[in-house]
């Protein structure tokens, strides 16, 4: 027997008596929030399309640690709908793990299942703030079975972890209609300005495309507080300069989805990929988990709120003045006011454009500030 097997073998006891069932309330009652019960889980069947501008070979929702080279989204012989996830290890030392974040409520009690099909298959979470014993299944003998596992959620735990593995050199699995059963969220609330007495205003920079040393060295020298809303392709390909941007204190990187896209035309499963996956770009290469959702062309609808809330975002943003592209646009009558928000981009013009707003700033008494230390 192999080191893999002999160590597999010596847990297998171990798990059993941790994955013994214990007096749980049912899913939300823990935390008494009264919320109606829904699958959190993103992607859950595996049907969504990748959106444009996404990683290629991305699974939507799911981070798989082969990535394409191992796990595949196929179409013949889903346990329901029309696509499963099938994932094969490619060396001894893989267990095929895909994983996705699911944002929770503390001292609240969850249940996750999924469909899976294959030898030594396991479904957990980690982060609970308790230790959880993954469900496991031996075999499935060729046909689809059910793993169940029950947690409930520390005192701090705000995201867990959920994660679908394998075991060294025992093949392919598949697994479908994943869920995370649990009280939905209160729907994130939109905002285009901060309500604030404090003489303040907040510049917000979107997109990511045209990134100038003359831009950021007028934030720089201005010690300017920027919240920045790339998107995650030109987040990811130069992080270094988001990071240099949003140095100066209250300064944050936030979410502006993955493609793009206007999310009021597209289903609030799909919303959630877009608004999620950006969220753990964003935290991947930042460190800090976004808790503002800017929504491309401002086009939102109240799935994009609950979308936004099941990605653990608080705050749908707009803006009601725009200096972008050489504009100089205030939504209401008169100068910029306390809590206004300024929309710009990361274009050629933004070396102007800030100076531009802050001229607008300063002409009103107003100085920039970070936005999300006026928000939570």
């Amino acid at each position: 027997m192999s080191t893999r097997l002999c160590a597999l073998a010596a847990s297998v006891a171990l798990l059993t008596a941790l994955a013994a069932p214990t007096a749980a309330a049912d899913p939300g009652a823990a935390g008494g929030s009264g919320a109606p019960t829904v699958n959190l889980a993103t992607n859950p069947g595996f049907e969504l399309p990748s959106p444009n501008l996404a990683d290629w070979g991305s699974v939507p929702g799911w981070k798989c640690t082969g990535g394409p080279a191992e796990a595949a989204v196929t179409t013949t012989a889903a346990h329901s709908g029309t696509s499963a996830l099938t994932v094969t290890p490619a060396n001894a030392d893989s267990t095929g793990e895909c994983a996705q974040t699911v944002d929770v409520q503390p001292d609240t009690t969850y249940t996750a299942s999924a469909w899976v099909r294959g030898n030594f298959v396991h479904l957990g979470a980690t982060g609970t703030g308790h230790d959880v014993a993954p469900a496991w299944t031996a075999t499935t003998s060729g046909g689809w079975q059910q793993l169940t596992t029950r947690f409930t959620t520390g005192p701090n735990a705000r995201s867990i972890r959920l994660y679908v593995h394998g075991w060294y050199q025992q093949g392919p699995f598949s697994v479908d209609d994943v869920r995370v059963d649990g009280p939905a969220p209160a729907p994130a609330v939109a905002a285009g300005s901060i309500p604030t007495t404090d003489k303040v205003v907040f510049f917000t920079v979107d997109d990511g495309w045209q990134r100038t040393p003359e831009a950021e060295r007028f934030i720089a020298d201005h010690h300017l507080p920027i919240t920045a809303f790339p998107l995650p392709m030109p987040a990811g390909t130069d992080p270094d300069f988001f990071k240099r941007v949003t140095a100066v204190p209250g300064s944050s990187v936030q979410d502006h989805s993955v493609s793009h896209s206007d999310l009021s035309k597209l289903p609030l499963e799909q919303q959630q990929v877009e608004i999620c996956d950006a969220r753990d770009t964003m935290t991947r290469l930042f460190g800090t988990a976004p808790v503002v959702f800017r929504p491309p062309f401002f086009s939102w609808n109240t799935d994009t709120l609950q979308a936004a809330a099941n990605c653990g975002i608080r705050t749908v943003l707009t803006a009601d003045a725009d200096f972008s592209w050489g504009a100089s646009n205030i939504w209401h009558p008169g100068l910029l006011q306390p809590g206004d928000v300024v929309l710009m981009h990361w274009t050629d013009t933004l070396a102007a454009d800030l100076p531009r707003a802050l001229a607008a700033a300063e002409a009103a008494g107003l100085k920039p500030a970070g936005l999300v230390d006026y928000l939570h």
